[in-house]
């Protein structure tokens, strides 16, 4: 009877070994692409609707060369700015489901968008596959070195003079929060949008533009260098590497402004390969898993965070149902 036992329990563990390989081999013949060839076999394109230089660029390199890295396939990082990021947007959305076109949008891209634009060129929840968050982005209030030292100085030279003070902002999020802030403050100052963070610090160090909002990631090397001064981070959460800088509801005495951020995420066209989605999300969790790549973000000023496509779904959908009910509470605010 024990030699019996043995040997049955020797087939189960041998069935059971077998099953996982299987299963295992399985797993990695389902990622192919589709010309059935293991994924990836070539190159890849990331497109980033935004030109070089600002966070979602940043981000999109540092991540695509770990890719490459893992995946011996060169990572191409292709810049199409334009359109409030609809221009990236619809060449994403009309590329091949093959995962060989990856789209770095932001919130713009999958939030503001529909609900300032009457008509896009893509639709962000039929039209693309949710894999993961990127970033999390801080926005600060800056001035020029030589401009004003606090955000109650700054509002204060701005009740001086009604109107002729300029606000620079790069996307929606982010002008809709400048415009906030203003209407908030009481003060009477002009939008200038911008295509981007880099257009941005090129006017804010003209002096074009008198005070800007724009991400730490962009704008902690101008600080550091001394050719900016950060009045404010627009956010209560904690920024360890300008510890002493306040936070706008704080230092400008509006508890209302808690927030006004932007995040970069990774997505592909709609139809992609759910094995393919979840190899890429694997690889981008792996890469931030890493401690050494979270302090070499966290050391430029961008905020690492990766999530799971089901839960990258469902953020859209929540933000979605936020910022409707901001733009509804806000009357007839003009972004442009």
């Amino acid at each position: 009877m024990l030699a019996a036992r043995l040997l049955a329990l020797a087939v189960a563990v041998t069935l059971a070994f077998a099953a996982t390989a299987a299963a295992a081999q399985g797993a990695l013949e389902v990622a192919r692409d589709g010309e059935g060839k293991p994924y990836p076999s070539r190159a890849i394109r990331m497109i980033v609707p935004f030109p070089p230089g600002g966070p979602a660029d940043i981000i999109a390199r540092i991540v695509g060369q770990r890719m490459s890295g893992e995946w011996g396939q060169p990572v191409v990082i292709e810049n199409r700015p334009g359109g409030n990021t609809a221009i990236g947007a619809q060449m994403a959305a009309r590329a091949a489901a093959d995962g060989y076109t990856l789209f770095v949008p932001m919130d713009t891209t999958m939030v503001m968008n529909p609900l300032v634009t009457s008509s896009l060129p893509y639709d962000p929840l039929k039209d693309f596959a949710p894999i993961t968050l990127l970033t999390k982005n801080m926005s600060l209030v800056v001035v020029r070195s030589d401009g004003p030292r606090t955000i109650r100085e700054l509002i204060a030279k701005a009740k001086a003079n009604p109107g002729k003070l300029n606000m620079g902002a790069g996307t929606i999020t982010s002008r809709l929060g400048a415009l906030l802030f203003a209407r908030t403050a009481g003060i009477d100052v002009q939008l200038v949008p911008f295509k981007g963070s880099p257009e941005i610090g090129q006017a804010v160090l003209a002096g074009t533009v008198d005070f800007a909002l724009d991400s730490t990631g962009t704008s902690l090397p101008l600080i550091q260098s001394g050719h900016y001064r950060a009045l404010a981070k627009y956010s209560n959460r904690p920024l360890p590497i300008l510890p002493d800088l306040p936070s706008l509801s704080v230092a400008a005495d509006l508890p209302a402004l808690e927030e006004s951020s932007t995040w970069v995420a990774l997505v592909v066209p709609a139809g992609t390969s759910p094995a393919i989605v979840d190899k890429i999300h694997r690889e981008v969790a792996r890469i931030y898993a890493d401690p050494a790549m979270a302090a070499k973000l966290q050391a430029i000023g961008i905020f690492p965070v990766s999530s799971a496509p089901a839960e990258f779904d469902a953020y859209i959908r929540s933000e979605t149902e936020r910022w409707s009910k901001v733009l509804r509470d806000s009357g007839n605010i003009k972004l442009d």
